[in-house]
């Protein structure tokens, strides 16, 4: 009965326009409402949204939003772009890889699909129809591209998942979303290359030896960040909570030098990073009351014995979670699924001998799909709105990419070295 109340009040409040954090939440207080008084069912989801929200690893998102939001004003997407422009400029269809390379550097540096398909939206968008290539184009490939960065680390979905793990290894998880990342980026690449020589796309002009070093030089100091931050962590110099306030003083100095941030511009960038923090911090509290009322309701078990009722082949289940998660990331945010679905789908791999750490990049891959569907993609509506087209029309140069997206993800998940090999280098 409380199950079906739970997904029923959510489903409902989710089609009526309610915001996913509120539908989350307000689900959570029905559910409780059967089973006990008014005031103990209040009070039981306020106290589990603060233990929830109680872990010192959470106190890495506020400042890697932070960071993510000095970078994006300090000059730093920017000379990414230049130094990816010099790089891939001149292969068939040279700005859609160019975008694609800036947005794996940047996302991944930023830790936000958002913030990287806004910038690298405002920034290539304009050129690359000055360079004869397609409105719709250039926005589906800087939407899933955009994506990659929350594979790439330093990430905050992974830091959420480990979480809502139990404590997976922030830093194995950190090393593990390399490989299949880059592999990501490199099959966008490639359907890109494919789809512009189809529409006979331009390539640019080939870049001189010497400007491909300058422009380096000039976006080393920002590349440093990914070494000292992942390096820091995976050498025990700091957890990964110490490595985002480093990461903070490192992009502030950085920005400084630059001269693109003042001391008078930075009220708005930390107002701007507070708001950011604020909804993601909603979203953890009410999943993490969700996930608590499902683990009362005995109901991860229940999906355990289910799944493994229909089959104990461990490829069969991972093809049946795919499925399920795809769908989800259609309706949901990521954070909110990952905070409420790990905990349900976790147990179910964990029986079959699956590492937790391949499942979390699985399960991240999977989702950042859902950010580029209707009728919750954040980040697909962001790329629409900076180029000032519609969804309708991205669609059709948007699912050539989708599909090599979804390819990243089978081989993502029936190759584990793919994921672990890196780790298990370090010894994690």
């Amino acid at each position: 009965m409380e199950v079906l109340i739970l997904v029923l009040t959510f489903l409902i409040l989710i089609a009526i326009g309610v915001p996913i954090a509120w539908s989350i939440g307000l689900s959570s207080v029905c559910t409780m409402l059967v089973s006990i008084p008014t005031l103990s069912a209040f009070t039981t989801v306020a106290q589990r949204m603060a233990t929830g929200l109680d872990s010192f690893s959470l106190l890495a998102i506020p400042f890697f939003v932070l960071a993510g939001q000095i970078m994006n004003r300090g000059g730093i997407a920017r000379r990414l772009v230049a130094f990816a422009k010099a790089l891939v400029g001149s292969l068939p269809g040279g700005l859609a890889h160019v975008n694609i390379i800036a947005a794996m550097l940047f996302g991944a540096i930023s830790g936000s699909a958002v913030a990287a398909v806004s910038a690298l939206g405002s920034m290539l968008g304009g050129e690359m129809e000055k360079e004869g290539y397609s409105k719709e184009f250039s926005v589906a490939v800087n939407v899933t591209s955009s994506t990659t960065g929350l594979v790439i680390p330093p990430s905050n979905i992974l830091i959420v998942y480990s979480l809502a793990s139990g404590g997976v290894s922030i830093a194995s998880l950190f090393l593990a979303g390399y490989l299949p990342g880059i592999l990501t980026g490199l099959l966008l690449m490639g359907t890109a290359a494919i789809w512009s020589k189809y529409r006979n796309f331009p390539a640019g002009e080939r870049t001189e030896l010497s400007k491909v070093f300058r422009t380096f030089l000039d976006a080393f100091p920002s590349l440093l960040l990914l070494f000292v931050v992942i390096g820091g962590i995976v050498a025990g110099i700091f957890t990964a909570t110490e490595a985002s306030a480093v990461a903070v003083l490192y992009c502030l100095v950085l920005s400084f030098l630059y001269k693109e941030v003042t001391i008078k511009g930075l009220p708005k960038i930390f107002l701007s990073s507070v708001a950011t923090t604020a909804i993601v911090m909603l979203l953890i509290g009410t999943s993490m009351s969700m996930s608590w009322i499902m683990a009362y309701e005995n109901i991860p078990q229940n999906i355990t014995d289910f799944m493994l009722s229909i089959s104990d082949n461990k490829y069969v289940i991972l093809f049946i979670i795919n499925l399920l998660l795809l769908f989800v990331g259609i309706f949901m945010d990521m954070t909110p699924a990952v905070l409420i679905f790990t905990p349900i789908f976790l147990p179910v791999v964990t029986n079959l001998g699956m590492d937790p750490t391949h499942f979390g990049i699985i399960m991240v891959l999977n989702l950042c799909i859902g950010l580029c569907t209707p009728p919750v993609g954040s980040v697909l509506f962001v790329g629409v709105g900076v180029a000032g087209t519609t969804i309708q029309k991205v669609v059709r140069p948007l699912l050539p990419l989708f599909i090599a997206m979804l390819i990243s993800l089978m081989i993502v998940t029936y190759v584990p070295a793919l994921s672990l090999w890196l780790p298990s280098l370090f010894g994690l």
